[in-house]
């Protein structure tokens, strides 16, 4: 059976089929979807479902003949999971997002140290274009440092044809296996062959102190092991099937790997021929010798970092990549022609390219997982589209709180989620932001610095990524003794990446009960003696207690509680309206919230819209966006919204 599948999904296909058991990830986009598509499968579940009595959870274990999935706090707690699976005897999977990886490379480098015993693979999707990330990194420099085999498929079918083939490779090599995916990969569509479920039995665990555990006298013969397989790997590599010669007979090749193959595809067609590497690390030697010897011409298409192209070059390769292409962003169908159509062209290989480049009703379509290039007369009405940046929804729980401070002129450390949209306009109410966890020790190491600004600075961070890794640094707070105040946005759900449950929000992956962390005690208990709740609906309540915990001499926590508005669950009042006492004073557009706007007064003649630029603007609520929060009401001094 065939089926039309986004990357992820197939990637979640592929554990399922190649008899995967158990998946730990933190969500991160764009990775989240392959663990919530591969929950899909876990009805038979390697635990019973749930059950929560007198407080407790329990969990009954069964046969491992499914898939077990979870959320885990952070990347590090995910992949630990996943590699104490394996060394149990399973095979496990970790899914993260670039930046992700740099918090799982602590147990990722001493995996590759113990190597495995059922197969682990881990996903990492690298965000090129900064789609929703805080930077561009390219991850196959964690695979090359830690001497872990990384694969990149380069679309859908290959997501799940890789995955299978990694689990494969990882028992065969006693290593874990990285498979890189971009934005682009993971989300796009293409055909993906179905096929039914290999149940892996459990491998025994035979106890093996100087495979498993990492002292010094052990962990310096499992690098000798680690170089031995590095080079057993580059051979693989040579003769692999996963790397793919496409001979064309031309004067020019083109080495390229992932989504970039199909970029190239696009916009050059067979006038080129192609070297698609599908193992991006270690990388052969022979073979790409063998591919050059045969071109005139080597250009190097990859996306972020010039890796490939410098390992071509260290091994005598005359090619040409970055110098052409750059470092930053996404590569496209149209860059790709743009900055190699002059030179192609004298050659008379790319007739067919320019062809379609004239004629603005052609699109390109070479197979079907490629994207489709846009013509000109898409390009020029794209760039008359206003800009519509983004902005926290109407009714979303963190606007009050933001708009307190912004008011307030309190400097804030900001963290990584949905609220970090507070930095922008109107409300301008955020200074700096990081990586997830380090609001709160930047907090402290500014209060260090300058401790007379303890009264003045506050930092923010949200219950998810509280519980990934602001825990530690709230633990630094009480421990180093910094009049620290943070704010726990406590929104009951992990917001930015689509709604996912974690430890505060008393479900699982699955929506099944589970035990739920109290913030509360839990700031208690790690030392904080000052934790209070507040509703950031309500405006004068969370300013009185901002303003009275930047005032104490003392760490102190505020949680300020409300569930996301898009929940749903959630229960919205009915939405609030302008009467006729508006002067139109615009206080209430502080807040930024998107249900309301100022217009000037229209007319329409004969089917013909004029505005009056003369006219008084006047302030409108849009009653489809608007959740009745109130908050605005609160800012009107004239009593001009009602609901």
């Amino acid at each position: 059976m065939k089926k039309l599948l986004i990357g992820n999904e197939a990637f979640a296909r592929g554990l399922y089929e190649a008899g995967c058991s158990i998946v730990s990830s933190y969500p991160g986009t764009p990775s989240t979807e392959i663990t919530e598509f591969v929950a899909k499968y876990c009805d038979g579940d390697y635990f019973e479902k749930a059950k929560l009595e007198n407080g407790l959870v329990t969990l009954e274990q069964t046969a491992l003949n499914t898939v077990y999935a979870e959320w885990a706090p952070n990347e590090k707690v995910a992949l630990e999971t996943a590699l104490g699976a394996s060394i149990a005897g399973a095979r496990s999977f970790c899914g993260m997002k670039h930046v992700g990886l740099n918090v799982a490379a602590d147990p990722l480098y001493t995996a590759s140290y113990t190597g495995v015993n059922g197969g682990l693979v881990i996903a990492v999707a690298d965000d090129s274009g900064m789609h929703s990330s805080q930077n561009e990194q390219d991850s196959r420099h964690h695979a090359i440092a830690s001497k872990v085999p990384m694969l990149e498929p380069s679309d859908s079918h290959e997501c799940k044809e890789f995955v299978k083939l990694a689990f494969s490779l990882s028992e065969q090599f006693d290593t874990p296996v990285i498979v890189r995916l971009s934005t682009r990969v993971a989300h796009s569509q293409s055909i993906v062959d179905i096929c039914e479920r290999k149940n892996v039995p459990l491998k025994e665990y035979v106890k093996n102190p100087q495979k498993y555990v990492m002292m010094p006298a052990f962990a310096k013969l499992r690098h000798v092991f680690v170089e031995e397989r590095t080079q057993k790997l580059i051979k693989y590599a040579e003769k692999s099937s996963l790397n793919v010669v496409e001979d064309n007979n031309t004067e020019i090749g083109v080495i390229t790997n992932g989504i970039s193959y199909q970029y190239a595809k696009d916009a050059l067609g067979d006038n080129v021929s192609y070297l698609k590497l599908g193992i991006v690390n270690p990388l052969p030697v022979q073979l790409l010798l063998d591919f050059a010897e045969k071109h005139k011409t080597i250009y190097v298409l990859e996306e972020l970092d010039g890796i490939i192209e410098q390992h071509c070059k260290s091994i005598g390769i005359d090619c040409k990549g970055k110098e052409i292409f750059g470092y930053i962003g996404e590569l496209s169908q149209n860059i790709i022609r743009e900055k190699l159509a002059d030179v192609i062209n004298n050659s008379n290989q790319i007739t067919a390219c320019e062809s379609e480049l004239n004629n603005d009703t052609v699109s390109l379509t070479v197979r079907e997982s490629r994207l489709t290039v846009k013509s000109n007369d898409d390009a020029k009405t794209h760039a008359n589209v206003v800009g519509r940046p983004p902005v926290m929804c109407a009714g979303c729980p963190h606007r009050g709180v933001f708009y307190v401070l912004s008011k307030n002129k309190v400097q804030v450390s900001g963290d990584i989620g949905c609220y970090t949209l507070g930095a922008g306009a109107p409300l301008f109410a955020m200074d700096t932001t990081i990586c997830m966890g380090a609001s709160i020790s930047a907090l402290h190491g500014m209060n260090k610095a300058n401790p007379q600004n303890e009264s003045k600075t506050v930092a923010v961070i949200g219950d998810s990524t509280f519980i990934h890794s602001g825990i530690n640094s709230l633990i630094n707070v009480a421990y180093n003794a910094t009049n620290s105040t943070v704010l726990i946005l406590d929104n009951s759900i992990t917001g930015m990446t689509g709604h996912q449950q974690n430890p505060t929000t008393g479900k699982n992956l699955k929506g099944e009960p589970a035990n739920k962390i109290d913030l509360v005690a839990l700031c208690k208990a790690v030392g904080i003696e000052r934790v209070r709740v507040v509703d950031p609906y309500n405006l004068e309540e969370t300013e009185n207690a901002i303003k009275e915990e930047l005032a104490i001499s003392s760490p102190s926590v505020i949680i300020s509680r409300r569930p996301c508005a898009l929940l749903k669950y959630v229960k919205h009042n009915a939405p609030f309206s302008i009467n006729d006492n508006c002067k139109s004073c615009k206080a209430c557009l502080k807040i930024g919230c998107p249900a309301i706007s100022v217009d000037n007064e229209l007319t329409i003649d004969n089917g013909q819209c004029t505005i009056d630029n003369n006219s008084k603007p006047r302030v409108k609520i849009n009653n489809t966006q608007c959740v009745g929060c109130g908050v605005c009401k609160g800012l009107c001094k004239f009593g001009a919204i009602e609901g």
